[in-house]
């Protein structure tokens, strides 16, 4: 797998100052959990699985999730499992491993991941792992030792990535202490968690609340103190975080817009780019990019999908800018000791050695998966490319 591998050889050498690496299922965990970017969740219920994943692929999809739960019904369930069974076993004998995705199957209940395993067989060598949904202390042991069952019976590591979105995460009287003891559940398990996902639709819910597409998450209030909160515990530098997955945007069609558009003409005039402006704003994605800057500014990294569309959005915003990859290498390179201050090669901010060096190493990882971009090429650049 590797980011920006449908493009050709040339049209990465135009964009990348260092190009995406490739990466696979046996590649540390922290560095998948970077790598995930803009994770396309696909109700399992789609009869052509198969072939919608492998066309998404193409597109640019590095991870994908297989929903079992919210996005389908009671009654489909037992024919949606099957559906699984039947289309990774046609992966399995068809499709190349470099042209399919990490693939997670987000599952109900414990159960299904000791017997979906069973029943997939070879078919688990595609498999990445499961989503563990309405996960929190108390139902999370039993997901988790389903997991270990499973990894005995297909004999391979199996990936899970949690989804905190129950009320105890989000009612203040039961959130320290619910945030605290699933941390210390997740910590036995570190080399099977890439991620720790975050469910702020079920949050929005529990009050009655949907964002417009005009908003972010972080207009929300409710849910803006609990995105901190996780990040405040799941998310420290300290060798104990985890990578915390960005809210999914609901939006991707025109809608009535009351506000004006969040997007500055400037950077797409005078380059050609003014249509590329108007497809944005048309489809809220305006309010998709604020909200990517959002997520990294509070540092949560990727994004879960529910739409092809805003694949190449998540991914543009995640290539390191050549400024921070300059500013990254800087810090690093000056040591540990000492300290003290540098003036970014940019000329533009200070670099504080110390304070900033686990930004820069972070930074590093992220290049690593996603590429660093040319001088000359910005955002604009990644998000022209990756429309196209």
């Amino acid at each position: 797998m590797r980011h920006y591998g449908w493009l050709t050889d040339a049209e990465r050498r135009t964009l990348f100052h260092r190009e995406p690496v490739e990466f696979d299922l046996d590649s540390e965990v922290a560095t998948l959990g970077t790598a995930l970017g803009a994770t396309l969740y696909m109700p399992a219920t789609r009869p052509r699985l198969a072939a919608d994943i492998r066309k998404q692929a193409g597109r640019g999809v590095v991870s994908i999730v297989l929903c079992l739960e919210d996005s389908i019904s009671d009654a489909e369930v037992p024919g949606a499992e099957e559906n699984i069974v039947r289309n990774l076993a046609r992966l399995h004998r068809e499709a190349p491993a470099g042209e399919v995705p990490m693939i997670f199957v987000r599952v109900r209940h414990p159960d299904q991941i000791t017997d979906l395993t069973l029943r997939l067989g070879q078919a688990t060598a595609f498999l990445a792992g499961f989503v563990l949904p309405k996960f929190t202390a108390g139902t999370g042991s039993a997901f988790l030792d389903a997991l270990t069952a499973a990894e005995v019976v297909s004999d391979r590591r199996l990936l899970a990535m949690p989804v905190l979105e129950s009320p105890e995460f989000l009612h203040l009287e039961t959130r320290a202490r619910s945030l605290a003891a699933t941390a210390r559940l997740l910590d036995k398990h570190r080399e099977r968690i890439p991620a720790v996902r975050l469910g702020v639709t079920d949050f929005c819910s529990a009050y009655g609340l949907r964002r417009t597409p005009e908003m972010t998450a972080y207009d929300v209030k409710i849910v803006a103190s609990v995105i901190s909160d996780v990040v405040n515990v799941f998310g420290r530098s300290d060798g104990t975080g985890y990578t915390i997955t960005g809210p999914v945007w609901e939006y991707f069609r025109p809608q009535e817009r009351l506000f004006r558009p969040q997007l500055r003409t400037s950077p797409f005039s005078g380059r050609g780019e003014e249509d590329l402006r108007t497809h944005l704003i048309e489809r809220d994605m305006d309010g998709l990019l604020r909200e990517i800057g959002l997520d990294r500014a509070n540092g949560l990294l990727g994004k879960t999908c529910i739409h092809p569309s805003h694949v190449p959005v998540v991914h543009a915003l995640a290539v390191v800018t050549h400024e921070e990859y300059s500013d990254a290498r800087d810090i690093l390179a000056a040591g540990v000791e000492g300290g003290g201050v540098l003036r970014s090669a940019y000329t533009n901010k200070m670099n504080e050695v110390k304070p900033h060096r686990t930004w820069a190493a972070r930074t590093l990882r992220r290049a690593e998966v996603f590429g660093v971009a040319r001088e000359d090429v910005d955002v604009v650049a990644l998000l022209a490319a990756g429309l196209q």
